[in-house]
């Protein structure tokens, strides 16, 4: 029996854990109390990497789409089909018929990280669509306008703030997001221990919402006219207090001058008196934050919410300070290998959307492939991602794809999108992977460093993620005519994630090595945020002007705001703890206990519609209609409705040992892709009008 020491990378916590390995299976698996980061904090997806890893649904070989079904192909024979067809398609239709998807874990994958975006780039397409338009899109554009690149974000210094101010957000169940902030309830406490305050602000009462100290209900789509009030009354009372290296501040001041706490009672559901009295407690605490997460985000106004709470950070002098918002400085540091950022350098063909860091909205995909006509995508690329179940309006998405000429997936299941794939690429399981977190300790709030070498040797016929994209990319390199950029990319595909990570930590602030992590395998404390600014900017200016352009024209967006139609309600997601997107449905640890896939609708809702909990309903909005169990809850409040995400597994031709409590509906078939954030691209996920009735109704 021996103990190795790894990280949970399923979530954005990165959970240092001990996994015990006897007779070369996994037996246990527990939180690491000298990881610097976790802490010992472990959740119950942790627990599950040994389902995974002996799940008997999960691919091990490349498998190819017959008409006698799913026949095994080698790794040889798979790579040259993949790269013949995709090559061919573009030859005959140009390089933007090729169109890439990339789903979220790839972010969590260090062999993802160093070696997909060099194999993508070897496609030359435009047409490449990723989990981020979907998700963090705003917080990464706020980031690019005011701080000059589209990763440098700013962190919730929570383990010394004094006032938490959080919207659209539930890190009991996430452990934060776009925030690391592993054992987040252990913080919370210790966050009371000091004094201090956790105030919350959503349209339902989440488990974080439960334990705090106040909660507000938010009518879905009208946070950014609660934080243009809280702005307003923060300026007026006195409480402004920017930087000197802040520009713009006049700009904001006329921007939210009509913006009064009477104004956004009206639309938000707030009164007037709360939101008065949570700027002046914002503005005279000590060390306050505020942050906001996806239901901020993946709404209407998602760019300005996000705006908005970066300019309440800064102008209450908050931005760069402890306890306040803060940059982590990462022993590795991705900004160097990540571009800056731009956007609408090109745009979507049939929307004209624009792209963001060289990805168009997701909510352009299916469209981009059923529209006839120059730069139709014929061809897919999906990596770890089940945009079916999780991407706007999923069935047109479904016939899109089974209409393609070619698509190959690199995935380790046949789910429902890969169901469509000609090829699939299966890579090898978590713990038989080396790992590194390069993206989250840029959003973790405290710096410290892990390398974890896998816990399970990879079988000989297996290959690691990194190994796929290297074959992949060097295969189509072949094919371009010899060039100083071909050798420096074959060069980089060659380079193994240990050696890049090496390089990375030896060019880092503490001068680390790959070497120096192994020999403390629990992890390094490198201390807490620190101050940076303005000289960490990535702006030659090195200021921050708060008057963007594109953020103050999409003002006026806003005064369109009003109440619902009397029959309809809004539909908002919500996340599970033992949940992972659309995935892992298929370990019977994580889907055993209550169903968790029904309707959440507040009782006078369901009383006024003559609905009975428990009831079969049909929810129909713009794009469609599902039928779903009701549950009576007054976690939700009056007028919202709410539906998991990544629910829906419930089409032919997957082969995952689902179990029927959570075959649910996907709410996704009833997003609308043409519901969206003009400014951003992001699909609005989030406040979705919708009906409720009795019964059920066919698939529209």
């Amino acid at each position: 029996m021996t103990v190795r020491r790894t990280s949970c990378n399923l979530c954005e916590a990165i959970c240092g854990v001990l996994v015990t390995v006897e007779d070369g299976r996994v037996t246990d698996i527990r939180g690491d109390e000298s990881d610097p980061l976790s802490r010992g904090h472990i959740c119950p997806k942790a627990v599950a990497l040994r389902d995974l890893q002996e799940d008997p649904d999960r691919l091990t070989t490349p498998v190819r789409r017959t008409p006698d079904g799913w026949q095994e192909i080698g790794w040889d024979a798979a790579y040259e089909l993949v790269v013949g067809k995709l090559t061919g398609i573009q030859r005959e239709h140009g390089r933007n018929a090729v169109g890439v998807y990339l789903g979220n874990p790839n972010v969590h994958s260090l062999g993802a990280l160093t070696h997909l975006p060099t194999m993508v780039r070897q496609l030359r397409t435009r047409n490449r669509f990723s989990a981020t338009s979907i998700d963090q899109l705003p917080h990464m554009l706020a980031s690019y306008l005011l701080y000059g690149h589209q990763l440098m974000v700013a962190i919730p210094d929570i383990d010394r703030t004094s006032y938490l101010l959080m919207l659209g957000a539930n890190p009991l169940a996430s452990n934060g997001s776009m925030m690391t902030a592993p054992g987040f309830g252990k913080r919370l406490k210790e966050l009371r221990k000091r004094g201090g305050k956790l105030v919350v602000v959503d349209p339902r009462r989440t488990e974080t919402a439960a334990v705090s100290d106040e909660h507000h209900f938010v009518r879905p789509g009208t946070d950014a006219a609660f934080l243009l009030a809280v702005i307003h009354e923060v300026i007026t009372q006195g409480f402004a207090r920017p930087a000197a290296y802040v520009d713009g501040f006049e700009a904001v001041e006329a921007a939210v001058e009509a913006w009064t706490p009477e104004r956004a009672a009206g639309v938000t559901g707030i009164p007037a008196d709360v939101i008065r009295r949570i700027a002046q407690e914002f503005g005279a605490a000590e060390r306050a934050a505020c942050y906001g997460r996806v239901g901020v985000s993946t709404q209407q106004f998602g760019a300005i919410c996000q705006w908005a709470i970066q300019v309440l950070n800064i102008i209450t002098g908050n931005l760069d300070r402890p306890g306040g918002t803060m940059f982590p400085r990462p022993a590795v540091n991705p900004l160097l290998g990540l571009g800056r950022g731009h956007v609408g350098v090109w745009k979507s063909r049939v929307r004209g959307l624009p792209e963001f860091g060289g990805e168009l909205p997701v909510s352009t995909m299916a469209e981009e492939i059923l529209t006839p006509g120059e730069g139709q995508i014929r061809a897919m690329v999906t990596v770890a991602g089940n945009p079916v179940l999780s991407t706007p309006d999923g069935r047109r998405l479904d016939e899109a794809l089974g209409s393609l000429d070619f698509m190959v997936a690199v995935d380790p299941y046949i789910n429902e999108t890969t169901r469509h794939a000609d090829v699939i690429l299966p890579p090898a399981p978590p713990l038989e992977r080396d790992h590194y977190d390069i993206v989250f300790h840029q959003l973790a709030v405290r710096n410290t460093a892990r390398w974890n070498d896998a816990v399970l040797p990879k079988p000989a016929s297996a290959r690691h993620d990194w190994e796929i994209f290297r074959d992949l990319g060097l295969a189509l390199v072949r094919r371009t005519p010899w060039s100083r950029r071909r050798v420096e990319t074959t060069v980089r595909l060659r380079l193994s994630p240990r050696r890049i990570v090496d390089a990375g930590l030896r060019i880092g602030p503490y001068r680390l090595s790959v070497g120096k992590l192994r020999r403390s395998p629990g992890g390094i404390d490198l201390g807490p945020l620190q101050p940076a600014l303005p000289g960490a900017l990535h702006k030659k200016s090195k200021r921050i002007d708060l008057a963007q352009r594109m953020i103050l024209d999409d003002l006026p967006r806003l005064d369109a705001l009003t109440t619902v139609a009397v029959d309809e309600l809004l539909l908002i997601g919500r996340r599970h703890l033992r949940n992972n997107n659309s995935w892992m449905h298929n370990s019977a640890r994580l889907v055993k206990g209550k169903p968790r896939h029904q309707l959440l609708m507040h009782p006078h809702d369901l009383a006024d519609r003559d609905l009975a909990d428990g009831q079969l309903v049909t929810v129909t909005s713009a794009a469609g209609s599902i039928a779903v169990e009701v549950a009576s809850s007054n976690d939700i409040m009056p007028g919202v409705v709410s539906l998991p995400h990544g629910f829906g597994h419930n089409r032919p031709g997957t082969q995952l040992t689902i179990a029927n409590r959570v075959d649910g509906s996907s709410a996704n078939d009833i997003t609308d892709a043409a519901f969206i954030d003009p400014t951003a691209g992001t699909a609005a996920v989030n406040g979705v009008p919708v009906t409720v009735t009795a019964g059920q109704s066919s698939p529209e």
